[in-house]
């Protein structure tokens, strides 16, 4: 606001130094004084920013435009409207009383000339302070909105550091649980079963000279638990591992939730088929060309939506990574596609890259008939 307003009171006093300069230069003294005067007031208004002491040289800047009109110059009371503007725009909130109160010069000004190049000064003034303070607004608005949602990201992302703690210590707990389980699971069961074999075991040993058929029986008892306590470790085993799919997926969906909230763009993840069929190799090649495509759009695409999907076909399972982007009309190939391409041709598969119409990256990997 200060430039605009240095701006606008020094084309009028170079208009006014111009004017006077080719007309009556008899009080040049008394002139180049109000003139130089002026311009140091409205320097210090600028320089002095706190209090209620600019306001008072601002008032009695206007002051002097009025005392040079009536001795010295009357083409200097064409600075009054942009003073008085700056002086009351902080106490007078209506602007159209403002407008009208600027016009007060008119009861003393005798040209009729002056008079109208004076309410065109003062119309134009008005237009430049009210765009000036509604420019002014709209920064500070847009400052605080700014400051709102810098606030707003900073909670999200404290937030995001404590459920990330969170999970850590969820799965944390989680674990050592399922150890607790686990360990209890042995004790109470396969323990006991070892122990009553064992202890069968040892009898037969000490009956094996009195009675080798008592010392069958007893062998043949411990033979009977010690299978069963391999079956309950089998199957305790075999439950204590998850499917191959629910790993993969859940890691999957893990990895893009984390991915949306940390780069806030809106993802989408599907998957269509029996995933139960994709083995645990084609997991990891398409979830590595899943964040290397992510990454990429991240980077160069600009998008605002990407969608993911996983679709398992008679054939082939394909991984697609759409987004809405920018796109590319000729690629060039980076370390990073070039990594895609040889992982997905490791296992026999392809890669389908199109730029025309946002960015996506297709990878094609054949179903294993095993």
């Amino acid at each position: 606001m200060e430039k605009w307003l240095i701006c606008s009171k020094l084309a009028i006093l170079i208009y006014i130094g111009l004017i006077y300069t080719y007309g009556d230069i008899s009080n040049i003294a008394l002139f180049v004084i109000s003139f130089f005067t002026y311009i140091s007031l409205n320097i210090a208004i600028y320089i002095i920013k706190k209090g209620i002491l600019p306001y008072v040289i601002i008032f009695l800047s206007s002051i002097l435009t009025i005392i040079v009109h009536f001795y010295v110059e009357p083409l200097f009371i064409l600075l009054f409207a942009m003073n008085f503007y700056e002086f009351t725009t902080v106490f007078l909130k209506r602007k159209f009383i403002l407008y009208l109160f600027s016009f007060l010069p008119f009861t003393f000004i005798e040209e009729n000339e002056l008079r109208l190049f004076y309410g065109l000064v003062a119309a134009l003034s008005f237009i430049i302070c009210f765009i000036i303070e509604k420019f002014i607004n709209k920064s500070i608005a847009l400052e605080a909105e700014q400051d709102q949602m810098r606030k707003n990201i900073q909670r999200l992302t404290r937030n995001l550091h404590e459920n990330q703690e969170y999970i850590k210590q969820s799965d944390y707990m989680a674990k050592l649980e399922e150890r607790n389980r686990l360990s209890q699971e042995i004790h109470d069961q396969i323990g006991h079963s070892m122990t009553g074999a064992l202890i069968q075991m040892e009898a037969a040993k000490r009956m094996i000279e009195i009675d080798k058929e008592k010392a069958g029986e007893l062998l043949q008892n411990a033979i009977h638990i010690s299978s069963e306590g391999i079956e309950h470790i089998r199957l305790t085993l075999k439950n204590m591992k998850p499917p191959v799919e629910k790993i993969g997926i859940n890691k999957m969906r893990l990895f893009i939730d984390e991915f949306t909230v940390k780069n806030e763009v809106k993802t989408v993840f599907l998957h269509k088929g029996n995933i139960d069929i994709i083995s645990p190799i084609q997991w990891k090649v398409m979830y590595e060309n899943i964040i290397e495509a992510l990454t990429n759009c991240l980077k160069y695409s600009g998008a605002t939506f990407i969608s993911i999907e996983i679709h398992v076909l008679n054939k082939f399972i394909k991984a697609e990574v759409r987004d809405n982007g920018k796109g590319i009309d000729k690629l060039k190939k980076g370390l990073g596609i070039v990594g895609m391409e040889e992982r997905t041709a490791s296992l026999n598969g392809k890669m389908i890259i199109d730029g025309s119409n946002g960015f996506s990256v297709t990878t094609l990997l054949p179903v294993d008939k095993k």
